[in-house]
């Protein structure tokens, strides 16, 4: 039996790591390249240290994997899955579009998600069978049915034009309209019922865990590009509002 409430944690983690981060904005940033080429900072390392000391102060027994310091106790019945600033590219060029991800895993499900965007303001968690919320308000996705009336999202272009461009060509064509806000963005406004789809690649599971189960508890669709459910080893993300899903996934077929 779990003595906290894993939500009250994992927001008290996100908060802790957002305090950090807005210290950290629009500074003067010395910025390393991991061995992927992408960027890390001292925010980025300083947040997940953040979000790790409270999670296994209440939690000693749990797994933990960070984008930064890696995975350890993976066995556990529970895994904290954390990217402490999801979009660090963004982050230092100073433009907002980053956040805060933060996931619980039982035995493998999600059951868990935290989405913390500090320059926008918005806190979206979502415990599994619970529903779903932005900043305490109820999430809805839209009831759009035809993807000729559905606005399309997508993140991460340039792979989806190399690995998936004929798929792609004819989703675009076949939506109203279509727009590229990525990252956390698009994904907060399709559980919102603003946008209807999100198409991403290139995506780690640490990206869109939280994300994926936010826009399941809001009465959304989520698999990756091959139609699986999103699991450790995820590289591609489809979310719908659920009633465009299959449709999305044949044309990218």
């Amino acid at each position: 039996m779990l003595m906290h409430s894993p939500l009250d944690i994992a927001r008290e983690a996100a908060r802790a790591a957002e305090t950090i981060i807005r210290q950290h904005y629009r500074q003067q940033l010395t910025v390393d390249f991991k061995a992927d080429h992408s960027p890390v900072t001292l925010a980025d390392h300083e947040a997940e240290q953040a979000i790790k000391q409270i999670i296994q102060r209440a939690f000693p027994d749990h797994g933990f994997y960070g984008e930064e310091s890696g995975a350890e106790n993976t066995d556990a019945e529970y895994l904290w899955l954390v990217d402490p600033i999801d979009g660090t590219k963004s982050f230092v060029r100073q433009y907002p579009f980053f956040s805060t991800q933060i996931a619980l895993l039982h035995r493998g499900e999600i059951i868990l998600g935290v989405s913390n965007a500090p320059l926008f303001e918005e806190l979206a968690w979502a415990e599994r069978g619970q529903g779903a919320y932005l900043n305490g308000q109820r999430l809805h996705v839209s009831a759009i049915r035809q993807l000729s009336q559905a606005v399309l999202s997508f993140g991460n272009i340039k792979s989806l034009v190399r690995d998936h461009s004929a798929g792609f060509a004819r989703l675009v064509a076949a939506c109203d309209r279509v727009r590229g806000y990525g990252d956390f963005y698009h994904s907060h406004r399709l559980a919102d019922g603003s946008i209807d789809v999100v198409v991403e690649s290139e995506v780690s599971i640490l990206d869109v865990a939280a994300l994926s189960l936010i826009i399941q508890e809001a009465g959304g669709q989520v698999t990756d590009l091959h139609g699986q459910p999103v699991n450790l080893n995820s590289r591609s993300f489809i979310a719908t509002n659920g009633h465009l899903h299959s449709a999305v996934a044949e044309h990218l077929a």
